[in-house]
């Protein structure tokens, strides 16, 4: 194991460091200042906060959710920084490689993953990566109870969430087609930020409530009146997904103070949004996603008979929506695949920002799938119910039988 790691590692080091002729695909805007728009805390603003700011308002919600993913939670940055690597190097993204690689060397302790000098935790961490980053069903139960051996349940979800944040960011980063800034490649001595709290894995076996999942909670069931009623809303009053994101609450909130901020502007109806949500989670075999998008597209007023048409082929969708269709899936399939002739013909349909809001729904259920198959979910009832009613009583048994 430990041989294999080594290996990772150094192929990251030197891919990263290549020099890069990508020129966006998307205007970028001039960003000055930008609370920890660099996960390092320096004046520097990255590629992708500089995208966002141009196509969304939430160019500050994503630093805050990227910083929160790395230095939230229980599990050490580290640990995650040397997951997020590994999902890099799987895609071959150069720009996740060389930004995760600068964050790594900023501390000791990154540096020495760099080296290969991993514990038996941070080689299930990355094992862990690996698997789940490959096929959202592909943590088996062995597996997932190797995991268990060093890490509780609640550090498991963080875990998770970080193979479907680096799943999000990659198909983000590599969708419009970003090129590494200089002064990522040139940091040869970047300092990790002061004054964080200090990380180690917890020998309990189990994870003790804490104070934010309590708030979470409370807040969740006091908004559970009003998201019912939601025109968006699937009608299932606190998801599962929403329930398992609660064990870890300042990287669930920042989630979903980015989704919320992001969307709020979007030129993509909700409709097309479904259409892609749906197709990213058939092409990733994903149960508990495909259910949901099947929820939202009857109460959004789809016809049955264009249900059942999209499950076998694209037949009855509209230019439009299989304009974003096809581009999602090859995101979903690869994000290093796509093409500048792939992003003309989306640009084409949707605009500028419709086509980057196209990217990051497909990011959005690249998160999605892998969190809540990875974890099992059970899907809510009602759910159940409508793909029953949609697709034949016994449908449910017979396409998800794992």
């Amino acid at each position: 194991m430990k041989k294999s790691v080594i290996l990772f590692i150094v192929f990251a080091f030197t891919f990263s460091a290549f020099a890069q002729t990508k020129k966006a695909r998307v205007a970028l805007a001039e960003v000055k200042t930008i609370k920890n728009a660099d996960v390092l805390m320096t004046e520097n603003v990255p590629n992708y906060i500089k995208a966002l700011a141009m196509q969304t308002k939430a160019a500050p919600q994503f630093a805050n959710l990227t910083q929160t993913v790395i230095y939230g939670g229980t599990v050490s940055p580290e640990t995650k920084m040397a997951m997020a690597l590994k999902i890099a190097n799987i895609y071959r993204s150069r720009y996740v490689q060389a930004h995760v690689d600068r964050w790594l060397r900023a501390s000791e302790k990154g540096s020495n993953l760099l080296k290969g000098n991993f514990n038996g935790a941070e080689q299930i961490a990355v094992q862990y990566a690996e698997l789940l980053n490959n096929n959202v069903s592909g943590v088996t139960d062995v597996d997932f109870a190797k995991t268990r051996g060093f890490y509780n349940d609640a550090q498991i979800v963080e875990l998770t969430m970080t193979v479907c944040f680096f799943n999000y960011f990659t198909r983000f980063v590599e969708g419009i087609n970003l090129p590494v800034e200089d002064w990522v490649l040139n940091d040869k001595s970047p300092k990790t930020p002061e004054n964080l709290p200090k990380f180690s894995t917890p020998m309990a076996r189990i994870a003790l409530v804490s104070d934010g999942e309590l708030d979470a909670g409370t807040l969740a069931l006091a908004n559970l009146k009003t998201q019912q009623t939601a025109a968006n809303s699937l009608g299932l009053g606190i998801a599962n997904s929403q329930r398992a994101m609660m064990r870890v609450p300042d990287i669930q909130l920042a989630w979903r103070d980015f989704g919320t901020i992001n969307r709020a502007g979007w030129t993509i109806d909700r409709n097309v949004q479904l259409q892609i949500s749906f197709a990213v989670s058939m092409a990733n075999d994903c149960r508990y996603c495909t259910l949901h998008q099947v929820q939202g597209l009857r109460r959004l007023g789809v016809d049955i008979k264009k249900l059942l048409s999209m499950k076998k082929d694209d037949s009855a969708l509209t230019p439009r929506e299989f304009a974003a269709v096809e581009f999602a899936r090859k995101l979903t399939k690869s994000p290093t695949s796509t093409t500048e002739a792939d992003f003309a013909k989306l640009r084409a349909e949707f605009g500028e920002q419709g086509a980057t809001e196209v990217i990051m729904q497909t990011g959005n259920f690249a998160f999605m799938n892998r969190f809540t198959d990875g974890l099992r979910l059970p899907s809510e009832d009602e759910a159940v119910k409508t793909y029953q009613e949609t697709y034949g009583n016994d449908t449910y048994k017979t396409d998800w039988k794992k």
